[in-house]
């Protein structure tokens, strides 16, 4: 049986940018930047979590294009896995989790402090800006 919980990130993509959160909580990852995301549920797709959980966090609806390559491992027993998405409508606020939300263009990756386990899929969702996805 597999007891791991699988949380799904959004590399959200809209005129050539990605979207980064600076999460408020917990305190030990508080002022940190991430791909906004959140727990798989059970019943749930990965894109259907994905969805959701940008939905419930981030007041927006998006499109899950594909998956990101790769899994990464956060605290014990849980493991992230990031989808590529385009900002189907809304305007991105931080509702819950996050202080301060910014749209990151090619080149900019660097401008804030990502979660070390965000930097592998932030890598390869920069590598695809600005042509690897519809806008």
């Amino acid at each position: 049986m597999n007891d791991r919980v699988v949380v799904v990130a959004g590399a959200v993509y809209d005129g050539g940018r990605l979207l980064a959160a600076r999460r408020s909580a917990p305190p030990e990852l508080a002022g940190r930047w991430e791909l906004p995301g959140g727990k798989l549920e059970p019943g749930e797709s990965g894109e259907q979590a994905l969805v959701r959980e940008l939905r419930e966090e981030l007041g927006v609806e998006t499109e899950p294009l594909e998956r990101i390559p790769g899994e990464w491992p956060l605290k014990p027993g849980y493991v992230l896995r990031v989808w590529a998405a385009r900002l189907v409508s809304g305007v991105p606020a931080p509702l819950q989790d996050h202080d301060e939300l910014r749209w990151i263009g090619p080149g900019e990756s660097g401008t804030v402090d990502w979660l070390d386990q965000d930097l592998p899929a932030v890598a390869e969702a920069m590598r695809r800006l600005p042509d690897g996805v519809p806008r």
